[in-house]
């Protein structure tokens, strides 16, 4: 089994609503994406697939949905005043989590066709969360 490993950055704003502490408040993070490609044969090249493939299919999503976004659960109590200020958002069904977003990218590179195996996503350099199936 051969893996390869791209990792993108990019930054989001975002709150837990029902977070018992600091994380219910407005804030932001810098982060880190490390993606995971997974095959048991090599391509013709001799690669599981071009690192720059990989990077341009995450950079899309990424750029379209996540970021320099505010990323916020769909029931937030804000989202009226962002509508009003014209301010740009992504309301989400589920809470705006590492996990979450993990998720989100995994399942934009599977449906890319690319043999993703895992997404994990670094909040800060001591936290991350991954996904994968």
């Amino acid at each position: 089994m051969f893996t390869i490993t791209k990792e993108v950055y990019f930054c989001y704003g975002h709150r837990l609503m029902n977070h018992g502490g600091k994380c219910r408040h407005l804030h932001g993070h810098s982060v880190k994406a490390a993606i995971s490609i997974t095959r048991e044969n090599l391509n013709n090249q001799s690669m599981v697939c071009d690192f720059s493939d990989v990077k341009e299919c995450v950079e899309n999503y990424v750029n379209s949905y996540l970021d320099h976004n505010f990323l916020l659960h769909k029931d937030d109590p804000i989202i009226p005043a962002l509508i009003q200020n014209n301010e740009r958002f992504l309301a989400l069904d589920e809470h705006p989590t590492a996990e979450v977003l993990s998720k989100m990218i995994f399942n934009h590179l599977k449906e890319s066709d690319f043999h993703v195996t895992k997404v994990e996503l670094w909040e800060t350099a001591s936290a991350s969360a991954s996904y994968s199936e």
